[in-house]
């Protein structure tokens, strides 16, 4: 039995999401210095707040979509696909991997990466680069014909 964990990768860890929020928020606030004690501070203080916020949401929602991840379980006789999506139920596709085929084509996507049995194909790796996808197939083509 062999097992493949597929997930998005994400550049900015929590940490470094602390600092940047905290980078912005201060830059964004340099030019209200030269308004400090004004009545136009109130009027630019708002927007700051906003912009600060929606930086803040951005990433959330990055990390949100980083939480979806796809494990492949291969062995002699079956191979399984799950893929988790943060919110919605966890999909499964079964087959025998005797018969089951990646491919790469140019599709929605450069390097679209399918994993079919005959009769029915799904997408594998959505959330990865190209040249990830290219990797993936190949390593996909070894597991598969070392199982065989």
């Amino acid at each position: 039995m062999q097992k493949l964990t597929l997930w998005p990768h994400r550049s900015l860890p929590k940490r470094g999401f602390v600092w940047f929020i905290a980078a912005t928020a201060a830059f964004l606030s340099l030019p209200m210095l030269a308004v400090l004690g004004t009545q136009v501070l109130w009027g630019l203080l708002p927007f700051m707040v906003l912009a600060v916020g929606g930086v803040w949401l951005a990433i959330q929602l990055s990390y949100r979509s980083g939480q979806t991840h796809e494990e492949l379980v291969l062995g002699r006789a079956r191979l399984e696909v799950r893929r988790h999506d943060p919110g919605r139920p966890e999909r499964l596709w079964q087959t025998n991997s005797y018969w089951v085929r990646p491919s790469l084509r140019d599709g929605p996507v450069e390097a679209y990466l399918t994993l079919t049995d005959g009769q029915r194909e799904i997408e594998l790796g959505a959330f990865l680069t190209p040249d990830e996808r290219r990797s993936l197939c190949d390593e996909l083509l070894r597991r598969l014909a070392s199982v065989r």
